[in-house]
Protein backbone atom coordinates (compact mmCIF):
# COMPACT_ATOMS: atom_id res chain seq x y z
CA UNK A 1 0.00 0.00 0.00
CA UNK A 2 1.10 2.95 -1.00
CA UNK A 3 1.22 6.14 1.90
CA UNK A 4 -2.01 8.52 1.06
CA UNK A 5 0.08 10.97 3.21
CA UNK A 6 3.05 12.87 3.05
CA UNK A 7 2.86 12.23 6.92
CA UNK A 8 2.19 8.86 6.33
CA UNK A 9 5.98 8.65 3.44
CA UNK A 10 8.00 10.37 6.10
CA UNK A 11 7.22 8.55 9.08
CA UNK A 12 8.00 5.23 6.50
CA UNK A 13 11.30 6.48 4.94
CA UNK A 14 12.70 8.46 8.43
CA UNK A 15 12.83 5.07 10.08
CA UNK A 16 14.96 3.94 6.76
CA UNK A 17 17.33 6.35 7.54
CA UNK A 18 16.13 8.63 4.60
CA UNK A 19 15.46 11.76 6.80
CA UNK A 20 16.09 15.16 6.13
CA UNK A 21 16.70 18.69 7.76
CA UNK A 22 14.83 21.58 6.68
CA UNK A 23 17.31 24.50 7.96
CA UNK A 24 16.31 27.87 7.02
CA UNK A 25 18.65 30.14 5.36
CA UNK A 26 19.46 33.83 4.89
CA UNK A 27 18.44 35.55 1.39
CA UNK A 28 21.64 36.94 1.38
CA UNK A 29 23.91 33.57 2.49
CA UNK A 30 24.84 35.58 5.84
CA UNK A 31 23.69 32.59 8.52
CA UNK A 32 22.19 29.61 8.95
CA UNK A 33 19.13 29.81 11.29
CA UNK A 34 20.71 26.95 13.23
CA UNK A 35 22.06 26.87 17.19
CA UNK A 36 22.75 30.17 18.59
CA UNK A 37 20.62 31.69 15.34
CA UNK A 38 17.91 29.15 15.24
CA UNK A 39 15.04 31.78 17.25
CA UNK A 40 15.92 35.03 14.90
CA UNK A 41 13.38 35.96 12.69
CA UNK A 42 15.66 38.24 11.04
CA UNK A 43 19.24 38.00 10.05
CA UNK A 44 21.36 39.82 12.62
CA UNK A 45 24.17 40.45 9.66
CA UNK A 46 21.87 42.02 7.10
CA UNK A 47 18.57 42.83 8.76
CA UNK A 48 16.23 41.14 6.31
CA UNK A 49 13.44 38.74 7.61
CA UNK A 50 13.74 35.40 7.80
CA UNK A 51 10.38 34.36 5.93
CA UNK A 52 9.13 35.97 2.69
CA UNK A 53 7.03 39.44 3.49
CA UNK A 54 5.61 41.89 0.79
CA UNK A 55 7.87 45.14 0.69
CA UNK A 56 4.76 47.18 2.18
CA UNK A 57 4.10 45.04 5.05
CA UNK A 58 6.79 46.11 7.50
CA UNK A 59 4.44 44.44 10.84
CA UNK A 60 6.73 42.62 12.99
CA UNK A 61 4.20 40.14 13.57
CA UNK A 62 3.41 39.74 10.14
CA UNK A 63 7.19 38.93 9.72
CA UNK A 64 7.50 35.88 11.67
CA UNK A 65 4.49 34.22 9.19
CA UNK A 66 5.01 32.61 5.89
CA UNK A 67 7.18 30.34 4.55
CA UNK A 68 10.79 31.10 4.73
CA UNK A 69 13.22 33.42 2.81
CA UNK A 70 15.62 30.87 1.28
CA UNK A 71 15.73 27.15 2.56
CA UNK A 72 18.61 24.37 2.82
CA UNK A 73 18.04 20.90 2.41
CA UNK A 74 19.89 18.63 4.67
CA UNK A 75 19.92 15.06 4.31
CA UNK A 76 22.50 13.48 7.57
CA UNK A 77 24.44 10.81 5.67
CA UNK A 78 25.19 9.16 9.14
CA UNK A 79 22.13 7.29 9.02
CA UNK A 80 22.73 6.70 5.13
CA UNK A 81 25.90 4.64 6.03
CA UNK A 82 24.00 2.86 8.71
CA UNK A 83 21.86 1.66 5.64
CA UNK A 84 24.13 0.61 3.86
CA UNK A 85 26.00 -1.27 6.38
CA UNK A 86 22.82 -2.53 7.56
CA UNK A 87 22.70 -4.55 3.90
CA UNK A 88 24.68 -7.77 3.03
CA UNK A 89 25.71 -6.83 -0.01
CA UNK A 90 26.31 -3.42 0.02
CA UNK A 91 28.28 -3.84 3.35
CA UNK A 92 30.65 -6.39 1.40
CA UNK A 93 31.46 -4.11 -1.63
CA UNK A 94 32.08 -1.88 0.63
CA UNK A 95 35.63 -3.73 1.59
CA UNK A 96 35.61 -4.40 -2.03
CA UNK A 97 39.09 -2.59 -2.28
CA UNK A 98 40.44 -4.37 0.46
CA UNK A 99 39.09 -8.12 -0.50
CA UNK A 100 38.61 -7.81 -3.94
CA UNK A 101 41.00 -5.60 -5.81
CA UNK A 102 44.04 -6.28 -8.21
CA UNK A 103 46.86 -4.95 -6.73
CA UNK A 104 49.91 -5.15 -9.68
CA UNK A 105 51.01 -1.52 -9.74
CA UNK A 106 48.40 -0.40 -12.04
CA UNK A 107 46.10 2.32 -11.72
CA UNK A 108 42.54 1.33 -11.28
CA UNK A 109 40.77 2.32 -8.44
CA UNK A 110 41.23 4.92 -6.20
CA UNK A 111 42.97 2.99 -3.66
CA UNK A 112 45.55 2.78 -6.23
CA UNK A 113 46.52 6.49 -5.71
CA UNK A 114 49.79 7.81 -3.88
CA UNK A 115 47.23 10.27 -1.61
CA UNK A 116 45.06 6.93 -0.40
CA UNK A 117 48.71 5.21 0.46
CA UNK A 118 49.54 8.50 2.19
CA UNK A 119 46.71 8.26 4.16
CA UNK A 120 47.11 4.74 5.29
CA UNK A 121 50.69 5.62 6.20
CA UNK A 122 49.69 9.04 8.53
CA UNK A 123 46.75 7.45 10.08
CA UNK A 124 47.47 3.77 10.20
CA UNK A 125 44.56 3.11 12.74
CA UNK A 126 42.24 4.58 10.37
CA UNK A 127 43.80 2.68 7.24
CA UNK A 128 43.74 -0.65 9.51
CA UNK A 129 39.90 -1.15 9.25
CA UNK A 130 38.58 -1.52 5.24
CA UNK A 131 35.25 -0.55 6.49
CA UNK A 132 36.26 3.38 6.49
CA UNK A 133 34.59 5.60 4.17
CA UNK A 134 36.86 8.14 2.06
CA UNK A 135 34.44 9.71 0.04
CA UNK A 136 34.51 12.27 -2.71
CA UNK A 137 32.42 15.40 -3.13
CA UNK A 138 31.36 17.21 -5.91
CA UNK A 139 29.00 20.58 -6.74
CA UNK A 140 27.80 22.70 -9.29
CA UNK A 141 25.18 24.94 -9.88
CA UNK A 142 22.12 23.73 -12.08
CA UNK A 143 18.68 25.27 -13.12
CA UNK A 144 15.86 23.07 -12.49
CA UNK A 145 13.56 24.76 -14.19
CA UNK A 146 15.07 24.62 -17.86
CA UNK A 147 14.41 27.25 -20.16
CA UNK A 148 11.88 29.08 -17.73
CA UNK A 149 14.45 30.78 -15.90
CA UNK A 150 17.74 30.84 -17.46
CA UNK A 151 19.07 32.70 -14.13
CA UNK A 152 17.81 30.50 -11.93
CA UNK A 153 20.59 28.47 -9.87
CA UNK A 154 20.20 25.73 -7.08
CA UNK A 155 23.38 23.82 -5.83
CA UNK A 156 23.62 20.46 -5.17
CA UNK A 157 26.22 18.16 -2.75
CA UNK A 158 26.87 14.77 -3.87
CA UNK A 159 29.12 12.31 -2.04
CA UNK A 160 30.83 9.50 -4.01
CA UNK A 161 32.00 6.37 -1.78
CA UNK A 162 35.29 5.31 -3.17
CA UNK A 163 35.78 2.30 -1.23
CA UNK A 164 33.27 0.66 -3.35
CA UNK A 165 34.14 -0.72 -6.87
CA UNK A 166 34.99 1.48 -9.63
CA UNK A 167 32.02 0.05 -11.51
CA UNK A 168 29.60 0.91 -9.00
CA UNK A 169 31.00 4.02 -6.91
CA UNK A 170 29.08 6.42 -9.74
CA UNK A 171 26.44 4.56 -9.83
CA UNK A 172 23.19 6.52 -9.26
CA UNK A 173 22.21 4.33 -6.32
CA UNK A 174 25.52 4.86 -4.26
CA UNK A 175 26.12 8.67 -5.33
CA UNK A 176 24.40 10.59 -1.63
CA UNK A 177 22.98 13.69 -2.49
CA UNK A 178 23.95 15.26 0.76
CA UNK A 179 22.14 18.63 0.55
CA UNK A 180 20.44 21.46 -2.01
CA UNK A 181 21.12 24.49 -1.66
CA UNK A 182 17.92 26.69 -3.09
CA UNK A 183 18.62 29.46 -5.48
CA UNK A 184 18.12 32.05 -7.14
CA UNK A 185 21.38 33.24 -6.70
CA UNK A 186 24.73 31.35 -6.44
CA UNK A 187 26.17 30.92 -3.11
CA UNK A 188 29.38 31.87 -4.89
CA UNK A 189 31.58 32.24 -1.95
CA UNK A 190 29.63 32.23 0.88
CA UNK A 191 28.71 28.65 0.05
CA UNK A 192 30.53 27.34 3.62
CA UNK A 193 27.46 29.10 5.35
CA UNK A 194 25.59 26.04 4.02
CA UNK A 195 28.51 23.37 4.17
CA UNK A 196 28.56 23.74 8.13
CA UNK A 197 26.06 20.56 9.22
CA UNK A 198 28.23 18.06 6.12
CA UNK A 199 31.51 19.73 7.57
CA UNK A 200 30.49 18.95 11.29
CA UNK A 201 28.99 15.55 10.50
CA UNK A 202 32.34 14.66 8.86
CA UNK A 203 34.58 16.24 11.99
CA UNK A 204 31.93 13.81 13.80
CA UNK A 205 33.08 10.90 11.94
CA UNK A 206 36.61 11.43 11.94
CA UNK A 207 37.16 11.99 15.47
CA UNK A 208 34.82 10.07 17.00
CA UNK A 209 33.26 7.76 14.80
CA UNK A 210 30.13 5.98 14.95
CA UNK A 211 28.95 2.58 16.18
CA UNK A 212 27.19 1.09 12.99
CA UNK A 213 26.46 -2.77 12.89
CA UNK A 214 28.64 -4.77 9.55
CA UNK A 215 25.45 -7.62 8.40
CA UNK A 216 28.28 -8.69 5.97
CA UNK A 217 30.84 -9.44 9.08
CA UNK A 218 27.68 -9.69 11.71
CA UNK A 219 29.19 -7.25 14.40
CA UNK A 220 29.50 -3.77 15.36
CA UNK A 221 32.67 -1.51 14.72
CA UNK A 222 33.26 2.33 15.28
CA UNK A 223 32.99 3.57 11.58
CA UNK A 224 35.09 6.48 10.35
CA UNK A 225 35.11 8.61 7.10
CA UNK A 226 37.57 10.83 5.76
CA UNK A 227 36.71 13.34 2.70
CA UNK A 228 38.87 12.23 0.31
CA UNK A 229 38.90 14.99 -2.47
CA UNK A 230 36.33 17.47 -4.42
CA UNK A 231 35.10 17.48 -7.62
CA UNK A 232 33.97 20.28 -9.32
CA UNK A 233 34.70 22.61 -12.44
CA UNK A 234 37.20 25.80 -12.47
CA UNK A 235 34.38 28.04 -11.30
CA UNK A 236 33.46 25.89 -8.32
CA UNK A 237 36.86 25.14 -7.46
CA UNK A 238 37.09 28.64 -6.53
CA UNK A 239 34.24 29.20 -4.58
CA UNK A 240 35.57 25.89 -2.42
CA UNK A 241 38.67 26.20 -1.95
CA UNK A 242 39.16 29.93 -1.55
CA UNK A 243 41.13 30.93 -4.42
CA UNK A 244 40.61 33.59 -7.07
CA UNK A 245 39.91 31.86 -10.10
CA UNK A 246 39.92 35.17 -12.36
CA UNK A 247 41.81 37.66 -13.00
CA UNK A 248 45.95 38.29 -14.57
CA UNK A 249 46.53 35.74 -11.33
CA UNK A 250 44.19 32.89 -11.92
CA UNK A 251 46.29 29.75 -12.00
CA UNK A 252 46.80 28.36 -8.38
CA UNK A 253 49.64 26.68 -9.24
CA UNK A 254 51.85 29.92 -10.17
CA UNK A 255 49.35 32.48 -8.32
CA UNK A 256 51.35 35.82 -8.03
CA UNK A 257 53.61 34.62 -10.89
CA UNK A 258 51.18 33.90 -13.23
CA UNK A 259 52.27 34.79 -16.90
CA UNK A 260 49.36 36.42 -18.67
CA UNK A 261 48.66 38.65 -20.72
CA UNK A 262 45.88 41.40 -21.84
CA UNK A 263 44.34 41.01 -25.65
CA UNK A 264 43.73 44.61 -26.71
CA UNK A 265 41.27 43.26 -29.33
CA UNK A 266 39.69 40.41 -28.17
CA UNK A 267 39.59 42.10 -24.49
CA UNK A 268 39.86 38.99 -22.61
CA UNK A 269 43.21 37.83 -20.60
CA UNK A 270 45.42 35.08 -22.11
CA UNK A 271 47.79 32.87 -19.69
CA UNK A 272 50.74 32.18 -21.47
CA UNK A 273 54.38 30.85 -20.23
CA UNK A 274 53.42 27.20 -20.23
CA UNK A 275 56.82 26.05 -21.26
CA UNK A 276 58.01 26.68 -17.99
CA UNK A 277 57.03 23.51 -16.85
CA UNK A 278 58.66 21.15 -18.94
CA UNK A 279 61.82 20.06 -18.09
CA UNK A 280 64.98 22.82 -18.88
CA UNK A 281 66.56 20.74 -21.87
CA UNK A 282 62.89 20.72 -23.90
CA UNK A 283 63.71 21.59 -27.30
CA UNK A 284 60.29 23.80 -27.13
CA UNK A 285 61.99 25.90 -24.54
CA UNK A 286 64.10 26.86 -27.47
CA UNK A 287 61.29 27.80 -29.96
CA UNK A 288 60.59 31.55 -30.72
CA UNK A 289 58.17 31.31 -34.14
CA UNK A 290 55.81 28.70 -32.68
CA UNK A 291 55.03 30.65 -29.64
CA UNK A 292 55.35 33.93 -28.11
CA UNK A 293 58.49 35.12 -30.10
CA UNK A 294 60.84 34.63 -26.73
CA UNK A 295 62.91 31.58 -25.79
CA UNK A 296 61.56 30.07 -22.45
CA UNK A 297 63.92 30.35 -19.25
CA UNK A 298 62.04 30.26 -16.43
CA UNK A 299 61.46 27.79 -14.18
CA UNK A 300 57.67 26.59 -12.85
CA UNK A 301 57.61 27.21 -8.84
CA UNK A 302 56.26 23.61 -7.09
CA UNK A 303 52.49 23.56 -6.11
CA UNK A 304 51.75 24.84 -2.84
CA UNK A 305 51.06 21.71 -0.12
CA UNK A 306 48.29 21.62 2.06
CA UNK A 307 50.25 23.09 5.14
CA UNK A 308 51.60 26.13 2.93
CA UNK A 309 47.87 27.00 1.58
CA UNK A 310 46.52 26.56 5.57
CA UNK A 311 49.15 29.00 6.46
CA UNK A 312 48.80 32.00 3.61
CA UNK A 313 44.57 31.57 4.42
CA UNK A 314 44.45 30.95 8.38
CA UNK A 315 44.56 35.07 8.85
CA UNK A 316 42.07 35.48 5.98
CA UNK A 317 38.92 37.07 7.99
CA UNK A 318 36.03 37.10 5.92
CA UNK A 319 32.36 38.47 6.91
CA UNK A 320 29.91 35.98 4.55
CA UNK A 321 26.88 37.64 3.42
CA UNK A 322 25.90 39.28 -0.11
CA UNK A 323 24.65 43.02 1.10
CA UNK A 324 27.37 43.69 3.35
CA UNK A 325 29.91 46.07 2.05
CA UNK A 326 33.22 43.88 1.63
CA UNK A 327 36.81 45.56 1.79
CA UNK A 328 38.95 45.58 -1.65
CA UNK A 329 40.69 42.49 -0.98
CA UNK A 330 44.24 42.66 -2.56
CA UNK A 331 44.90 38.77 -0.91
CA UNK A 332 43.94 35.94 -3.78
CA UNK A 333 43.21 34.07 -1.60
CA UNK A 334 39.63 35.22 -0.58
CA UNK A 335 39.11 33.02 2.72
CA UNK A 336 39.77 30.47 5.44
CA UNK A 337 37.99 27.76 3.56
CA UNK A 338 35.56 25.58 5.49
CA UNK A 339 37.38 22.02 4.77
CA UNK A 340 40.17 23.30 6.54
CA UNK A 341 38.47 22.53 9.89
CA UNK A 342 38.95 18.77 9.05
CA UNK A 343 42.45 17.59 10.94
CA UNK A 344 43.36 16.12 7.64
CA UNK A 345 42.57 18.59 4.87
CA UNK A 346 45.88 20.12 5.18
CA UNK A 347 47.89 17.13 5.00
CA UNK A 348 46.20 15.58 1.62
CA UNK A 349 48.35 15.98 -1.47
CA UNK A 350 45.14 16.63 -3.66
CA UNK A 351 42.24 18.27 -1.87
CA UNK A 352 40.50 19.69 -5.33
CA UNK A 353 40.03 17.89 -8.77
CA UNK A 354 39.01 19.72 -11.86
CA UNK A 355 36.47 17.37 -13.54
CA UNK A 356 37.26 16.22 -16.57
CA UNK A 357 34.11 16.49 -18.43
CA UNK A 358 34.65 20.30 -18.38
CA UNK A 359 38.34 19.86 -19.19
CA UNK A 360 37.20 17.42 -22.15
CA UNK A 361 34.71 19.12 -23.75
CA UNK A 362 35.80 22.45 -23.35
CA UNK A 363 39.55 21.57 -25.30
CA UNK A 364 37.40 19.63 -27.74
CA UNK A 365 34.94 21.92 -28.61
CA UNK A 366 37.66 24.51 -29.66
CA UNK A 367 39.51 22.02 -31.12
CA UNK A 368 36.60 20.84 -33.66
CA UNK A 369 35.04 24.57 -33.76
CA UNK A 370 38.28 26.19 -34.99
CA UNK A 371 39.23 23.40 -37.69
CA UNK A 372 36.07 23.52 -39.08
CA UNK A 373 35.91 27.38 -38.94
CA UNK A 374 32.19 26.71 -37.45
CA UNK A 375 30.69 30.64 -36.64
CA UNK A 376 30.92 31.80 -33.58
CA UNK A 377 32.84 28.48 -32.15
CA UNK A 378 36.12 29.29 -33.40
CA UNK A 379 38.97 30.66 -31.84
CA UNK A 380 40.34 31.96 -34.55
CA UNK A 381 38.26 35.11 -35.79
CA UNK A 382 39.52 38.84 -36.75
CA UNK A 383 40.36 39.74 -33.28
CA UNK A 384 42.57 37.16 -32.91
CA UNK A 385 44.35 37.82 -36.02
CA UNK A 386 44.87 41.57 -34.74
CA UNK A 387 45.92 40.58 -31.64
CA UNK A 388 48.80 38.37 -33.07
CA UNK A 389 49.68 41.65 -34.63
CA UNK A 390 49.73 43.61 -31.75
CA UNK A 391 51.76 40.86 -30.29
CA UNK A 392 54.45 41.00 -33.37
CA UNK A 393 53.64 37.18 -33.64
CA UNK A 394 52.85 35.57 -37.24
CA UNK A 395 52.06 38.94 -39.25
CA UNK A 396 52.11 36.24 -42.27
CA UNK A 397 48.53 35.97 -41.37
CA UNK A 398 47.26 39.62 -40.82
CA UNK A 399 43.87 40.47 -42.01
CA UNK A 400 43.66 42.07 -44.92
CA UNK A 401 41.01 44.23 -46.00
CA UNK A 402 39.45 44.18 -49.25
CA UNK A 403 36.98 47.29 -49.66
CA UNK A 404 34.61 45.82 -47.11
CA UNK A 405 35.78 42.40 -46.74
CA UNK A 406 38.36 41.57 -44.41
CA UNK A 407 40.25 38.35 -46.12
CA UNK A 408 42.01 35.95 -43.10
CA UNK A 409 45.01 34.14 -44.72
CA UNK A 410 44.74 30.66 -44.03
CA UNK A 411 46.91 29.16 -41.12
CA UNK A 412 48.01 25.71 -40.84
CA UNK A 413 45.33 24.38 -39.19
CA UNK A 414 42.99 25.51 -42.17
CA UNK A 415 40.87 22.90 -43.55
CA UNK A 416 40.23 23.20 -47.32
CA UNK A 417 36.50 21.95 -48.21
CA UNK A 418 37.44 18.28 -49.16
CA UNK A 419 39.36 17.82 -45.83
CA UNK A 420 35.94 19.06 -43.84
CA UNK A 421 33.49 16.76 -45.91
CA UNK A 422 36.01 13.89 -45.04
CA UNK A 423 36.28 14.21 -41.08
CA UNK A 424 32.50 14.77 -41.11
CA UNK A 425 32.11 11.23 -42.96
CA UNK A 426 34.89 9.72 -40.68
CA UNK A 427 33.26 11.11 -37.70
CA UNK A 428 29.56 9.94 -38.46
CA UNK A 429 31.22 6.45 -39.50
CA UNK A 430 32.87 5.86 -35.76
CA UNK A 431 30.42 4.00 -33.75
CA UNK A 432 31.11 6.38 -30.62
CA UNK A 433 31.66 9.55 -32.47
CA UNK A 434 30.44 11.48 -29.42
CA UNK A 435 34.15 10.34 -27.49
CA UNK A 436 36.11 12.83 -27.57
CA UNK A 437 39.62 10.41 -27.81
CA UNK A 438 38.27 8.90 -31.41
CA UNK A 439 37.52 12.42 -32.78
CA UNK A 440 41.30 13.51 -31.84
CA UNK A 441 42.52 9.86 -33.60
CA UNK A 442 41.11 11.05 -36.52
CA UNK A 443 42.62 14.53 -36.12
CA UNK A 444 45.56 12.53 -35.73
CA UNK A 445 45.83 10.61 -38.83
CA UNK A 446 45.47 13.50 -40.56
CA UNK A 447 48.83 15.17 -38.96
CA UNK A 448 47.37 18.07 -37.90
Amino acid sequence: MLPTRHYEAKKILCPMGMEYQKIHACPNDCILYRKEFETLTKCPRCGVSRFKVKDDDMDEDNMKKGPPAKVLWYLPIIPRFKRLFANVNDAKNLVWHANGRKSDGLLRHAADSPQWKKIDTLYPQFGSDPRNLRLGLATDGMNPYGNLSSKHSSWPVLLIIYNLPYWLSMKRKYMMLSMMISGPKQPENDIDVYLSPLIEDLRLLWDEGVKVFDAHGNDNFNLRALLFCTINDFPAYGNLSGYSVKGHYACPICEENTSYHQLKHGRKTCYIGHRKFLRRNHSYRRLKKAFNGCQEDKIAHPPLTGEEVYERVCQVNVTFGKILKKPIMKNIWKKNSIFFQLPYWAKLDVRHCIDVMHVEKNVCDSIIGTLLNIKGKTKDDVNSRKDLVEMGLRLELQPQAYGKRTYLPPACHTLSKVEKKSFVHASAKLKYHKDTLQILRVLSQWKI
